[in-house]
């Protein structure tokens, strides 16, 4: 099997095939998806092909670096991760490193991040160019737009970047980042992602989301929760050739007593552009169109609300029915499980790291393993005739590190390798995720959490105050 790396010889090679086996063993769906001549050329365009025959080479750190991000608790640990290499090398016959952290923390920082978010965006980019065409919507590639917060440890840089929210005392909160992130409806990838402080000038998330308005292309088709449906940002979009539907805004009054009668309760009505915001410059301003034909749609979701006013740009009430519109946003609930995949399956909820560098490091390599996992479902999908979004991302996960080590180790012989590959990818289109339409469940927890109370002081006070109370007893 080619190195998907470097030219570094066995070793980096090994370490990664359990990953690399699903994507590009010969005869195998996306052969081409993480090829080692891709990698290779992102990496090398930054600069970051280091230690070719080194025991930390850019190959060994991109791995271990997935091989931490992709598990949780103590298996997450930079000393697990070292105490994977050790086990690999013994395995290989090769020299192993000590058992000190520190080695391995300086190689991981020596990993590119622009390169890492670069090969993130270009398999997820592949993988939609060769999306089978009965994954997508009306022959439309359908993304997702929504925003999450995820904590990092409070250390002081990280405080610097990414502050505690302001209604917390100093001391007591953990910083925290809002990020903004575009997703696949068709195969559930991370298209791309803009971060930013949690609060501040510009830290929104319809700004987050347009500084990486080029990563979508004309002949998308962008839905959206109501924070995103404004006419600037579907202006923005519509002149990208980008479709819109976006459930409508709370603010915005609704009249269905205007504008032309496609429907019950389905009219086409025109937006005039509002006055110039602040963050627009008027070049941008005078561009944009003085008024945008949309269409009013009201939809039942069966869900906690009763009804909801659905906003888009696909007028044509003859190739888009007003069931197809209902459709179309009741899939947006996928970009909330996807999000809670990234934050609880992958742990991104709060990531390890203690600087802002290797936060944005550790984030751009979760959202790599988690498209490899989403990528390897996907290949599941097509050899077994699914969408991979009937596949668990979950279980493609554990099938993934189940046989981590039997690869990496040598433990499947070469020639059982395709085989062996064949047989997960039929287990891992057997997990399918249930279907359960119009599921209703009260927002409520059966398990008690713990009794402990929340920080309210910064913990410096709070030893002191137990040491003042130790020393009266």
């Amino acid at each position: 099997m080619r190195n998907v790396m470097d030219s570094s010889s066995g070793a980096s090679g090994q370490f990664q095939r359990v990953v690399a086996t699903f994507l590009t063993q010969p005869g195998l769906p996306f052969a081409q998806i993480l090829s080692g001549e891709r990698v290779a050329r992102i990496f090398s365009k930054h600069g970051n092909l280091f230690g070719v025959n080194a025991v930390y080479s850019t190959a060994v750190m991109i791995w271990s670096f997935l091989s931490q991000v992709l598990r949780d608790g103590k298996e997450a640990s930079c000393q697990a991760a070292v105490a994977r290499i050790v086990s690999h090398r013994e395995q290989a016959g090769l020299s192993t490193p000590t058992s000190d952290t520190g080695d391995y923390c300086r190689a991981r920082a020596k990993l590119s991040e622009a390169a890492l978010r670069d090969l993130t965006k270009e398999v997820a980019e592949e993988l939609q160019q060769r999306a089978d065409p009965q994954w997508l919507w009306k022959g439309l590639h359908a993304k997702l737009v929504d925003g999450f917060t995820f904590t990092m440890p409070d250390s002081a840089s990280n405080q610097a970047e990414f502050p505690h929210p302001r209604t917390q005392k100093k001391g007591v909160g953990l910083p925290i980042a809002r990020a903004a992130v575009i997703l696949s409806l068709a195969t559930g990838c991370v298209m791309n992602l803009a971060l930013g402080p949690y609060s501040g000038k510009e830290t929104g998330e319809t700004a987050l989301l347009r500084s990486q308005l080029s990563s979508l292309h004309r002949g998308d088709l962008l839905v959206a929760d109501r924070y995103f449906c404004s006419f600037f940002l579907i202006a923005l979009l519509l002149g990208r050739g980008v479709q819109v539907c976006a459930r409508m805004h709370h603010k915005r009054h609704v009249d269905f007593r205007r504008g032309r009668r496609l429907g019950p309760h389905d009219h086409q009505i025109i937006w005039s552009r509002p006055a110039r915001p602040d963050w627009m410059d008027t070049a941008t301003y005078d561009s944009l169109p003085k008024e945008l034909v949309l269409r009013y749609s009201v939809v039942v979701p069966g869900r906690r609300t009763q009804t909801l006013t659905i906003a888009t740009t696909l007028i044509d009430a003859e190739v888009y029915s007003k069931a197809d519109i209902a459709e179309l946003y009741g899939f947006r609930w996928n970009a909330e499980l996807d999000i809670r995949s990234i934050k609880q399956s992958l742990n991104l909820n709060h990531v390890r790291c203690k600087s802002p560098a290797m936060v944005r490091k550790e984030l751009w390599t979760t959202l790599l393993g988690y498209n490899l996992i989403r990528t390897t479902a996907a290949a599941a999908a097509l050899l077994h005739h699914q969408q991979p979004r009937q596949i668990s991302f979950t279980g493609t996960c554990q099938y993934v590190l189940s046989s981590w080590m039997l690869f990496s180790c040598e433990l499947i012989a070469p020639t059982e390798s395709a085989n062996h590959c064949l047989k997960l990818l039929a287990q891992i289109a057997s997990c399918e995720i249930a279907n359960r339409p119009g599921r209703l469940e009260p927002r409520v927890l059966k398990r008690r959490r713990h009794g402990y109370k929340l920080m309210q002081q910064p913990r410096a006070v709070l030893k002191a105050q137990l040491q003042n109370a130790n020393s009266k007893t």
